[in-house]
């Protein structure tokens, strides 16, 4: 019957999901539990560059807090 497709709909969805969810938890591991910025358009990029000089690390998602920033 109909019921018949229902494991392999159901393996086909999880094969599906394991990358973009592997990816969101590499980025946070390699990120310092941060996922990574994107910067699509370039006032993106302006925040991130703008984040890297703030922090003080040369890294943009290492941030200092808003009481350390002079």
């Amino acid at each position: 019957m109909w019921y018949e497709i229902l494991p392999g709909f159901a393996l086909m969805t999880v094969c599906l999901f394991i990358p973009g969810i592997a990816t969101a938890q590499i980025h946070k591991f390699t990120n310092g539990g941060k996922e990574k910025r994107l910067a699509k358009v370039p006032y993106q990029w302006v925040l991130i560059q703008r984040d890297k000089r703030l922090s003080g690390t040369g890294l943009y998602y290492q941030s200092k807090g808003l009481e350390n920033i002079k």
